[in-house]
């Protein structure tokens, strides 16, 4: 989250952060708009809010923690408990190591159909692309000639 809310501060943006109150570390960030900083006691009402106000999900290599993020995200899409975003995995050589989902929907344990639900990214303007065109931001540099037109 800190290199978010860091992206936002250096540009003069507001940048929010909700945060978790945990036995080792977690304090906010400086980059947080004050005004802004939320401090969570249970890990549940921190997700739903940052899922209730996503409009995407990119997702970089890390560990439980980013799992868990993911896996809730990816369950609550397959299931149509949230809105519809776009999940973007970030580096595909270390997801593909990490979670094989082909074999997933092989074995018959998540439909064909949801491998749709997770796009790939190796760049940030990729990435982008990708936000762009699910949501058909006109009006930002999308696509590669970075004009705008998708």
């Amino acid at each position: 989250m800190e290199a978010a809310n860091r992206g936002a501060y250096d540009v003069g943006a507001k940048s929010i952060g909700l945060n978790i109150s945990i036995p080792a570390e977690q304090i906010p960030n400086p980059y947080i708009t004050p005004e802004l900083c939320f401090q969570f006691h249970y890990f549940a009402l921190r997700k739903m809010h940052f899922l209730l106000r996503a409009k995407a999900l990119v997702v970089f290599p890390g560990g439980f923690g980013t799992l868990d993020e993911l896996f809730d995200a990816l369950t609550l899409r397959q299931t149509r408990r949230m809105q519809e975003i776009p999940i973007i995995l970030f580096g595909r050589a270390y997801w593909d190591h990490v979670i094989d989902f082909r074999f997933l929907a092989d074995e018959g344990v998540i439909e064909e159909r949801h491998l749709s639900l997770v796009s790939y990214a190796e760049t940030p303007e990729e990435a982008w692309d990708i936000i762009c065109r699910f949501h058909e931001v006109k009006d930002y540099p999308c696509g590669t000639d970075r004009t705008g037109s998708l």
